[in-house]
């Protein structure tokens, strides 16, 4: 980014009309680095200044001012293409490196600012599965991208403890539960009990109207609906807290909607008050016929809530209790409109933070083409997928390094981290078809290659001794101006950019593969390059890039949230 500024300035300087900051905007970083090292195109220019591209690019190339950063400019088929100063390109990005250390990349532009994050969120009584892995890591991954850009983050685990499913629940527990096997089976029995509701209700209908019979009394307080309640939440909490444990995964708040159940009273107050609520058959709602939208269901007939007067009821309460610069919600982008309706609510109210409320969509998950589905129990559950990517981690520890120390430690970092890294390497919107063999694939592009690349860098820093510490004034920057060795300083220089860009486009994959293009130019570089060698000052150069790459992937790694080992 300092280089691509200080080019902009260097050409708006010979430009009449035409600021830096627009320049700086147009700059890229050419596909082939044969090209030059950022390459600035003059079309768009074109117009103001009344000459050909190749005319512009060619007067640039001419006129360019020189500088210490710059070896040369050339113009080329409309574009200016610059070629940085090896030498100087390298101690910059290396000196950066080992001055900020792991807060290389970090920065403090979100001072001030809080961040709210509802993430995760699954439901109450129902088993924790791979269809929840996407929130769960995708806002783990967006909360910490963000704090380590300065904001203040608070992490929300709205839960899923309220609603109609619980009177289906209840009904199936008094119908068919045992109090014995629920305590065996915890959430397995559970979600026995919840399938056969589904799967009586097809034949007898009256089944969802004792459900819903079940679902008020609880809303009113009645003891005996609250207490199966409150067993069937501490069930679920621990499985949840296990399954977080192994993700690494932790919370600022875990209020659920049930927290907010004595909150929506005043809010359906203050829909009634603004004139926004209106009957329709007995029940309650706010239309948005006018925006293009079906109307907000506010209140059933039976006078019961639904999830838009929860969700409005939890916002009002985290705007007063955090005064949040900016609200995120990570959910599939199955439920767009919801968002959209009772955000444009929020907006009607009067609120003028409604537009710093963000949905923040993914893409479904499928097991080979088929939805997945707590109600008619075909669901791949996430511990079982951790936990089989841990034991197969482990079987691979055993046969090719038995001897490692901490090989329990270690399989379940790498286990977990490919799980992770299989679901954050993709764009959030993309849906995915959820398959055994590419998840549990530790080959190509993956988690643990990242965490391979790592630790075999960390090994040749240990192998280095003492000579391995930063310290004087710093390497001599030409002798790393080879082009395998340039390689990975640029995909270094650009680690800070990819972060930033990972925020504002609430967006985890940037960093995710960022990470790898690292790995892969490392280990060119480790195969090309010998690093231990005699030469002592080409040796010190080496081993402060080895140094660098170390530094760049665990921060990288703990932005995703997952796990750097030192050995593998």
């Amino acid at each position: 980014m300092a280089y691509k500024t200080i080019v902009a300035e260097l050409v708006a300087s010979l430009l009449e009309g035409v600021d830096a900051g627009t320049i700086e905007a147009m700059t890229e970083v050419p596909p082939n680095p044969e090209m030059g090292d950022l390459s600035l195109p003059c079309f768009k220019l074109s117009k103001t200044l009344r000459r050909s591209p190749q005319q512009i690019a060619d007067e640039l190339a001419r006129s360019l001012p020189p500088h210490p950063a710059f070896e040369k400019a050339v113009a080329a088929a409309g574009y200016l293409n610059v070629f940085f100063n090896k030498k100087s390109f390298a101690e910059s990005v290396l000196n950066d490196i080992r001055e900020k250390g792991d807060r290389y990349g970090a920065s403090a532009v979100g001072a001030g600012k809080t961040i709210v994050i509802d993430f995760s969120s699954p439901n109450i009584a129902k088993p924790f599965h791979v269809g929840h892995l996407r929130s769960t890591v995708i806002g783990n991954a967006l909360y910490r991208i963000h704090r380590f850009l300065g904001y203040e983050c608070v992490g929300i685990n709205h839960l899923g403890d309220w609603g109609t499913q619980f009177g289906k629940l209840i009904t199936a527990y008094k119908l068919w539960g045992d109090a014995r096997q629920v305590e065996e089976g915890e959430i397995e029995e559970l979600t026995r009990l919840y399938v056969k509701f589904h799967d009586e209700a097809e034949t007898k209908p009256e089944l969802e109207d004792e459900a819903r019979a079940w679902f008020v009394r609880l809303e009113r307080g009645d003891e005996e609906a609250l207490e199966l309640w409150r067993w069937f939440k501490t069930i679920s909490y621990k499985e949840f807290n296990r399954i977080y444990d192994l993700l690494g995964v932790t919370f600022d708040s875990d209020a659920g909607e049930s927290f907010y159940n004595d909150k929506m009273g005043a809010v359906v107050d203050e829909l009634k008050e603004k004139g926004l609520l209106e009957e329709d058959q007995g029940a309650f709602l706010v239309r948005l016929d006018e925006y293009n939208m079906p109307p907000a269901l506010i209140l059933k007939k039976d006078g019961a809530t639904l999830y838009h007067t929860r969700d409005i009821a939890a916002a009002l309460y985290r705007k007063k209790t955090y005064d949040f610069d900016q609200a995120i919600y990570v959910t599939d982008y199955a439920q767009n409109l919801h968002f959209q309706q009772w955000f444009k609510v929020i907006g009607l109210m009067g609120y003028e933070w409604a537009d710093r409320l963000h949905h923040v969509a993914f893409g479904r998950v499928n097991l080979e083409g088929v939805k997945f589905s707590s109600r008619k129990g075909n669901v791949v559950l996430l511990e079982e997928l951790l936990r089989q990517s841990i034991d197969k981690t482990r079987d691979i520890i055993e046969s090719k390094n038995p001897s490692l120390d901490n090989k329990e430690e270690v399989a379940k970092q790498v286990g977990v981290g490919a799980v992770i890294y299989n679901d954050l390497s993709n764009n959030r919107i993309k849906d995915i078809s959820f398959s055994w063999k590419d998840v549990l694939n530790f080959e190509g592009e993956s988690g643990p290659y990242i965490q391979y690349t790592y630790a075999r860098a960390r090994s040749v820093l240990r192998k280095a001794g003492g000579e391995a510490e930063a310290g004087g004034a710093g390497p001599d920057g030409s002798l790393l101006a080879n082009p395998e060795a340039q390689q990975v300083l640029k995909e270094l220089a650009a680690f800070p950019d990819k972060v930033v860009q990972a925020k504002e486009k609430l967006e985890p994959s940037i960093v995710s593969r960022h990470l790898i293009d690292i790995a892969q130019s490392f280990n060119r570089f480790y195969h090309e390059c010998p690093i231990l060698v005699d030469d002592a000052a080409l040796r010190a150069a080496r081993l402060e890039l080895v140094r660098s790459v170390c530094t760049v992937l665990r921060t990288g790694l703990g932005l995703i949230g997952i796990q750097a080992p030192e050995r593998i």
